[in-house]
């Protein structure tokens, strides 16, 4: 791993101009087969959540509830109520289609789609099987240069250069997540992307044409807040921005797990992807030795604050590994 200069320039206090570079492979596939030799037992942690589908559709029947009861509200009323509630409500179907992206509901991997669509409904926006082509990627190449999208573009970490412009970049953050892949790395959409954006669409136009725009405006301000200078969405930095040069993924063990699908935990969960949020304390507890010496976070908000206010940190501070590295040592 190196970053040559822009390390001495970190020390100064002024921000690196190049992302961290790896020469080795990602650390969660050799860690997982050290832990499984250890440990065999975690095997019986793999498979479906019994209790996901339910926590789902309760989660889609009450934020879209809320979006009825909010047609004729006032528009400080409604953007209170998608900062303070609705928010965490999509925030949570997001990690939910996450945790489906991994076919973590359901053994047959149709029904876990189909489940994704449908908490995909209340975020407004038609993501869930467009996610799961990129975030797949994501864990088999991690921060593999024009592989993983979860990393910025150039383009954003030289333009994201002081606490100012990284404060809008977190209001945002939301939307380059969304649109980074589709300008980097476009993939043609398929037959199920034409389904997930017809049930959105259809969901989408009944919502105003029975409660009116208000309760669509609901839904979309309930995702555009929740991923942005939230609380809940401090895990899209808190997970794999580098603070400690020699570890490229932060877990975070704090209350809000019980939110988030417990995507805190996100060494486990890239150690064995495999095995449900609700499970993935277990990890920890049968192997503590992995994990208890990594670095790890209690705050979302307070990972944040350091992002912005820290002027080392900024878009570049991810670890990046060309292709060839990971060609290398999966052949």
């Amino acid at each position: 791993m190196g970053r040559g200069e822009e390390r001495d320039e970190e020390e100064e206090g002024v921000m690196a101009t190049d992302f961290f570079w790896s020469y080795t492979d990602e650390p969660h596939a050799s860690r997982r087969r050290q832990i499984l030799s250890q440990y065999p037992q975690i095997r019986d942690l793999f498979g479906p959540d019994p209790w996901a589908f339910l926590k789902i559709a309760v989660a889609v029947l009450l934020q879209l509830w809320v979006a009825t009861l909010l047609c004729n509200a006032g528009w400080l009323k409604i953007l209170v109520i998608a900062y303070c509630f609705g928010s965490f409500l999509n925030h949570n179907l997001f990690l939910a289609i996450h945790e489906l992206s991994h076919n973590l509901a359901f053994s047959t991997p149709v029904y876990n789609r189909w489940l994704g669509m449908f908490a995909n409904l209340p975020i407004g926006v038609p993501m869930s099987v467009t996610f799961q082509k990129y975030h797949l990627e994501h864990h088999r190449f991690q921060g593999v240069d024009g592989i993983d999208m979860d990393v910025p573009s150039h383009t954003e970490a030289h333009l994201v250069t002081n606490a100012v412009a990284k404060s809008i970049w977190v209001i945002l953050q939301l939307f380059f997540y969304a649109f980074r892949p589709l300008f980097l790395k476009p993939k043609p959409p398929g037959y199920w992307e034409f389904i997930n954006f017809s049930i959105q669409i259809a969901l989408d136009v009944t919502v105003v044409y029975f409660w009116g725009w208000k309760s669509f405006a609901y839904l979309i301000l309930s995702t555009f807040v929740g991923g942005g200078m939230h609380p809940m969405a401090g895990h899209f930095i808190s997970e794999h921005y580098v603070f400690k040069p020699d570890q490229e993924t932060y877990s975070y063990y704090g209350p809000l797990n019980l939110l988030t699908w417990s995507v805190g935990y996100h060494n486990e969960h890239h150690d064995f992807p495999r095995i449900p949020g609700s499970k993935l304390y277990k990890v920890k507890e049968i192997a503590p030795e992995y994990y208890d010496g990594l670095a790890s976070y209690k705050s979302w908000s307070q990972v944040i604050y350091m992002y912005i206010m820290d002027r080392t940190v900024g878009p570049f501070s991810r670890m990046k590994r060309k292709v060839s590295n990971t060609a290398k040592k999966s052949e």
